[in-house]
């Protein structure tokens, strides 16, 4: 279940971070559930805490929803622009305020709520950390409503977690009806190894190679990210276009292409600016956008999340605040995603 291959290397973290280099770090909750004898896989038990600017919650929130767990395990949506450094408590931090206005919409945003996964109606994310004595304080998380406690924070880990206990977690679906993100059984072997030979080719130049190109200070760790992401596009480009596959390890959609998705849903309208990543859109890659057309289109996946949050997170971290409001052309976004017919 852990997957040490595809977290960075903490190695000298202090230093290269002294650099300019963005380094991302490890997470301390690692529990199993349905292995773990404190974690069974039960429905109605578990919670997610998330925010939908985040890429690594969009992982956790297209599981749920591809998966039909929408109802048994529940959610809360943190604001996409953290606390200010008038807050009292605490700046920098996810908080659960459902009333907040957002710069870019001059309203509340609908999907926000209010905290109710521990009972106590907390504001920050922080305070759910503080119940169990950690100095962390990002999301997901991924917690039991009924010991109080937090399961995991680890994004790939809750998406495989989830896939595997979908049965024992909610029993309304039929078997045909659910996907199988990373199949088990022996007749599967060769499909895992595909999948995990994906993940980590996509955490390393296109998840985390984005952060390391937009967030890194140091001008060789941007340029060597930079190359990286777009070498990795072309590759995954190549991949679909080799004998015309609709997803990345054949005919049927896996957790290798969750994994991609929420980068490249974000590529055009957020990361082209704010990650520096202007080489190329996604429009320019024509499989990579009919495949993200068609993942787009699959049941459940256009729920999962909302570019107005992105748009609010990540540009409003930015120096000035100043929300984009493009792309226009050739359309705007999400509703480009319904044409995949516009790859050149």
């Amino acid at each position: 279940m852990t997957e040490k291959s595809v977290e960075e290397s903490q190695k000298d973290i202090a230093a290269r971070r002294a650099r300019g280099e963005f380094v991302r770090g490890v997470s301390g909750f690692r529990s199993i559930l349905g292995k773990d004898p404190d974690f069974p896989a039960e429905p109605d038990r578990y919670h997610l805490f998330v925010a939908l600017n985040c890429p690594w919650c969009h992982r956790v929130t297209l599981a749920r929803s591809m998966l039909g767990l929408q109802d048994s395990v529940t959610m809360d949506v943190a604001f996409p622009s953290r606390t200010t450094e008038e807050d009292p408590i605490a700046p920098n931090r996810w908080e659960f305020n459902p009333a907040r206005i957002a710069s870019l919409t001059r309203a509340p945003l609908p999907e926000c709520t209010d905290e109710t996964g521990t009972g106590q109606n907390l504001r920050l994310v922080k305070q759910i950390y503080d119940l169990e004595g950690s100095d962390e304080a990002s999301v997901p998380v991924l917690y039991d409503k009924k010991t109080k406690r937090i399961v995991t924070n680890e994004s790939a880990e809750i998406v495989r977690m989830l896939d595997a206990q979908a049965e024992g977690l909610e029993r309304s679906l039929e078997g045909k009806d659910r996907p199988r993100l990373y199949p088990a059984g022996a007749e599967h072997e060769a499909l895992r190894k595909d999948i995990d030979e994906l993940n980590e080719l996509i955490y390393v130049g296109i998840n985390n190679g984005a952060y390391k190109a937009g967030f890194s200070s140091d001008q060789s760790v941007y340029e060597a990210a930079f190359a990286l992401y777009f070498d990795t596009l072309e590759t995954l480009e190549a991949r679909l276009a080799a004998d015309g596959r609709l997803f990345l390890t054949g005919s049927t959609f896996t957790e290798a292409d969750l994994r991609l998705f929420p980068t490249l849903y974000r590529h055009d309208p957020v990361y082209y600016l704010r990650m520096k990543l202007n080489g190329a859109r996604i429009l320019d890659y024509p499989n990579l956008w009919r495949w993200l057309c068609r993942v787009y289109a699959l049941p459940g996946v256009a729920e999962s999340n909302a570019l107005v949050h992105c748009r609010q997170g990540y540009f409003g971290r930015s120096w000035n605040n100043v929300i984009p409001l493009g792309p226009r052309y050739p359309m705007s976004y999400p509703e480009a995603y319904l044409h995949p017919e516009l790859a050149r």
